[in-house]
């Protein structure tokens, strides 16, 4: 991966923890509300982050927000907690939804943005908003989150096609939840502790192939060379491997790949 985009990924973990810093200039919001994870980081005039926060929560699923007000809640949440660290309020966003949902789910995650007290300046579908911050001339961007697989080709720096299919990270947990027996919230902690993977890889290897078949059943037609897996659930050891072996295409998983797509809806915030 390009040096200077794994350096930005590095820094936008260490803003999600760094001190209060002081900063009056132009800032950019953006706001990822996932299956899985909703994040929220906040950029400088010149797209390096400043701060953010996240959390577990299942407000959306599959890309459609199912509990209005817990959404609110959280962004709120996030929001404060973000606004005391930065010494400022922040009075606008943008945010991201998944490639081929219906225009009325669109509308309710901006909506959910409005009502947590920020003016939504802008929608931008994930994949999209993923190659804003890869910048890709060609391949394909795969955003696998909680709840689905999103899909974008890029050919000379646009994207050409989008799809998204219900398949994701809280597949992985379901899988891990009923074979050992455990709650969702114990599979979920036990999913992203990166100890555990290789002895979790089996269990949940048969939907690492059902998000690869995903893949290439969308990039069939296509003339593709590389594929660009972002999202949490490309965090999961061994995903990257599996996608390469059902696809048989080049497959990459940037540092930190949960936050390439909100930093992209931040860059986005114009």
């Amino acid at each position: 991966m390009n040096p200077q985009l794994e350096a930005l990924l590095a820094q936008t973990e260490r803003a999600l923890t760094a001190p209060p810093r002081v900063y009056d200039g132009e800032y950019r919001v953006g706001v990822d509300l996932g299956t899985a994870y909703t994040v929220l980081l906040v950029l400088d005039a010149n797209d390096q982050p400043l701060a953010g926060a996240y959390r577990f929560a299942n407000v959306v699923r599959d890309g459609l927000v199912v509990d209005f007000i817990g959404a609110i809640d959280l962004l709120r949440e996030l929001k404060r907690e973000v606004e005391a660290r930065l010494g400022f309020e922040l009075t606008h966003a943008a945010t991201g939804y998944p490639p081929g949902v219906p225009r009325v789910e669109v509308r309710a995650t901006a909506n959910v943005v409005r009502a947590a007290g920020f003016d939504c300046r802008a929608e931008v579908d994930e994949p999209t908003a993923a190659n804003t911050v890869l910048q890709i001339r060609d391949g394909v961007v795969v955003d696998v989150g909680g709840g689905t697989t999103g899909i974008a080709i890029v050919r000379d720096g646009r994207v050409v096609y989008t799809a998204d299919e219900a398949t994701g990270g809280t597949h992985f947990t379901l899988v891990i939840a009923g074979a050992l027996n455990l709650s969702f919230d114990e599979a979920e902690r036990l999913k992203v502790d990166a100890r555990e993977q290789e002895r979790l890889y089996p269990l949940v290897r048969p939907v690492m192939e059902k998000v690869g078949s995903i893949v290439a059943r969308h990039i069939f037609d296509h003339a593709v060379e590389t594929i660009y897996l972002v999202g949490g659930t490309a965090n999961f050891r061994g995903i990257a491997q599996v996608v390469e072996e059902v696809t048989g295409i080049r497959t990459i998983v940037p540092t930190q790949p949960l936050f390439v797509t909100p930093l992209g809806i931040a860059m986005n915030d114009r």
